[in-house]
């Protein structure tokens, strides 16, 4: 009985390969995204503590020059937080845009591996029918030898 040999199991190969890549890819965007919002995260946290400060030092009786450095920081991590508001954001798209490849890839493996499955229909519907040519032949062969 022959073997089933695909001839584009190499390009088959190559789709399952592209849709690995595309799952790393996705992985490490995901990474990205989580890392970005635990900093953000982090900043917000430090913020919520300097106002805290803030307003701990306008409770009791702090100079004013004190009061504007607390301040001044403040303003600082918000613009951080603004800035890693943008970085999570970008981040976000990265993932949406590995999630739509990695789709793509996806749906282009099964296409090829319903093409294989196929072809190895084929082959085997085939294979069937010679066997079947075969033994049908071999029967109308011993039909036709006379009895002694």
């Amino acid at each position: 009985m022959a073997a089933f040999s695909y001839t584009f199991q190499r390009v088959v190969d190559l789709k399952g390969s592209e849709k690995t890549q595309a799952e790393w890819m996705l992985s490490s965007a995901i990474g990205d995204l989580t890392a970005e919002e635990l900093s953000l995260a982090l900043l917000r946290a430090k913020k919520q503590d300097w106002e805290e400060k803030l307003q701990e030092a306008a409770q009791i009786s702090v100079p004013l020059s004190e009061l504007q450095v607390i301040q001044q920081y403040l303003d600082y991590l918000v613009a951080c937080i603004k800035s890693k508001l943008k970085d999570v954001l970008h981040a976000q798209n990265a993932v949406e845009q590995s999630r739509l490849k990695l789709s793509d890839k996806m749906k282009d493996e099964k296409v090829w591996l319903k093409a294989k499955d196929h072809a190895r229909d084929r082959f085997q519907y085939a294979l069937q029918i010679k066997e079947q040519n075969e033994l049908d032949e071999l029967a109308s062969v011993r039909f036709m030898i006379p009895t002694p």
